[in-house]
């Protein structure tokens, strides 16, 4: 049932280009012709009418009657055996006959590295588990993006590319084992000094790369290796009703590296809505490319039109974090949402990158614990110029309003030497605030309307 909610996307949209023809039509006096309208406009609605009979009517397409039980199919629920092979099969076979859903039943089944074809969604019942191995060597090498990149790494659990209207859904659980892969990043870094993010393989949970008109609803997403969903120039993207959970806490022993919630990477038209997140590292990251020759860069397109809404962020490094790789991000809204002691915005500036963050709203904000309002600051992990001069970059139209609650700080608002910072709006603010930490050079990078912090007006003022 969840599936059939992404018709509705395909449907609107092609009625909506009916509507913009007929009116072109009307305008060159074209109405009374019924049949020229419908010659023109006949290519834009025919899908439209079979998913409104699969949608609207309540009557499924052929791939929704169709579903594979990986059980059925010989997959082992014994929380030990592997079963990527089986379970591999089941979504080639899927896909050869005409596609349908692959379901993962109750029980607990261990594989490696899976990769989604074409007609084939995918539904976790509640009770069901789909574990990633401990194997690094069930992750088998290959291209892939990451950090802003493509090189040889590990793929996710889970992988599709190319592959729209794809649906994953259900109650249950993708679990990465990844406590064997935070200690081995831990140690690592305690024997080899400098060692980086990816000098230590480690899976993500799932990686969609180059798909639009997707669904991700109920998923537990818990104890990721690496980042939990990677979304990676992708179109028209709904999470809903998702949680996504590793370890927060004390490093190195209870905290799970890079466990990033959902990373935006060069994506457009993202929703993500009534999601919960505690992780080890960013709940949602808005991301690009690095580099000084970051805005040439025709793999990373901008990060553009994103949506989240009534979302809980309990644990994390920030709510929603631009970086650190990133170029582009414009278009961004943020409502209704409860941080407990998660900073709220992040922007991290990196010196080496031209960047560009414009067009951020973030509103109805309930903040507690200790956590920051507002970060804005350099950013030189990995710092490379590659012998150029440093770029420019750009902070605008950012604004924060209807915010409540208690927090740390205020935060922070400071540049590089060649970042441009137009006014940060803040408007009906009222926080207590356990340290009101903001210096003068700030004051002239934010604006203010009605904020009240323990029980005052605040203002500009020194």
């Amino acid at each position: 049932m969840v599936c059939r909610a992404l018709g509705n996307v395909r449907l609107f949209s092609n009625v909506n280009r009916f509507i913009r023809h007929y009116n072109k039509f009307k305008a060159l006096n074209l109405k009374s012709n019924i049949i020229s309208i419908l010659v023109l406009t006949l290519p834009l609605i025919p899908l439209s009418i079979v998913r409104y009979n699969s949608i609207v009517k309540g009557k499924p397409s052929l791939t929704e009657n169709k579903v594979y039980n990986i059980k059925n199919c010989g997959a082992k629920d014994d929380d030990r055996t592997v079963n990527t092979v089986v379970i591999q099969k089941v979504i080639d076979s899927c896909s050869a006959n005409g596609g349908g859903t692959v379901l993962i039943p109750q029980g607990t089944f261990v594989s490696g590295a899976l990769f989604i074809k074409p007609g084939v969604n995918l539904e976790i019942q509640k009770g069901g588990v789909l574990k990633g191995s401990v194997n690094i060597d069930d992750y088998p090498r290959q291209m892939t993006r990451i950090e802003g990149h493509l090189q040889m790494w590990r793929p996710a659990l889970i992988n599709a590319k190319g592959i729209h209207q794809l649906c994953i859904s259900g109650g249950g659980e993708i679990n990465g084992s990844g406590r064997p892969f935070w200690k081995l990043f831990y140690d690592t870094r305690t024997k080899v000094a400098g060692t980086a993010n990816l000098d230590v393989d480690r899976p993500r949970l799932m990686f969609i790369e180059d798909s639009h008109d997707v669904k991700i609803s109920g998923i537990n997403f818990k104890d990721s290796g690496f980042w939990n969903l990677h979304l990676y120039r992708d179109k028209n993207v709904i999470v809903e009703n998702c949680r996504f959970e590793a370890a927060h806490r004390s490093k190195p022993d209870d905290h799970a590296p890079s466990s990033d919630g959902i990373d935006v990477d060069s994506s457009q038209d993202i929703f993500i809505s009534k999601c919960y997140f505690a992780v080890g590292d960013d709940d949602i990251a808005l991301k690009g490319t690095k580099g000084p020759f970051a805005m040439n860069d025709k793999d990373s397109p901008p990060v553009e039109r994103i949506r989240i809404a009534d979302c809980v962020f309990e644990a994390g490094g920030g709510v929603v974090t631009c970086g650190s790789e990133a170029t582009i991000v414009r278009d961004v809204t943020i409502e209704r949402c409860v941080a407990r002691g998660v900073n709220v915005l992040r922007l991290k500036l990196r010196p080496d990158t031209p960047q560009q963050y414009e067009n951020i709203s973030l509103s109805d904000i309930t903040m507690s614990g200790k956590s920051q309002l507002l970060k804005v600051s350099p950013w030189t992990q990995y710092f490379d110029l590659k012998g150029q001069q440093p770029p420019s970059s750009l902070i605008k139209n950012i604004s924060i309003k209807n915010v409540k609650g208690d927090c740390a700080t205020l935060g922070e608002v400071k540049g590089t030497a060649k970042t441009t910072i137009h006014p940060i709006q803040l408007t009906n603010v009222t926080l207590a605030v356990a340290t009101v930490n903001l210096s003068d050079s700030t004051f002239k990078n934010i604006a203010l309307k009605n904020v009240v912090i323990n029980g005052k007006a605040f203002t500009a003022t020194r």
